[in-house]
């Protein structure tokens, strides 16, 4: 006895629109990382994209600490040379 895999028609059509939505998908995801590169521009993606593109939340350092320790920075540069005029 033979057995035969029948595909039906609007079986067939949901694996070829969801291959092309995840075709799509990828290709709008890629021109959004490229939009990214670009400075000043903000590219908005949605969480999927976000998590597909390798976001994460940053959870080591809150904004306000990051603010706050740039005054770490002033101690930290070697005073500017200064030259006096001789006259």
């Amino acid at each position: 006895m033979t057995t035969r895999n029948i595909v039906l028609p609007a079986a067939e059509a949901a694996n070829d629109s969801a291959a092309t939505d995840t075709a799509n998908a990828a290709a709008v995801l890629y021109e959004k990382l490229a939009d990214a590169m670009t400075p000043g521009y903000q590219a908005e993606f949605d969480p999927e994209e976000a998590e597909q593109a390798g976001a994460f939340v940053e959870d080591a350092l809150s904004e306000q600490d990051a603010v706050e320790s740039d005054i770490d920075l002033v101690d930290a540069t070697a005073p500017a040379a200064t030259t006096e005029a001789k006259g």
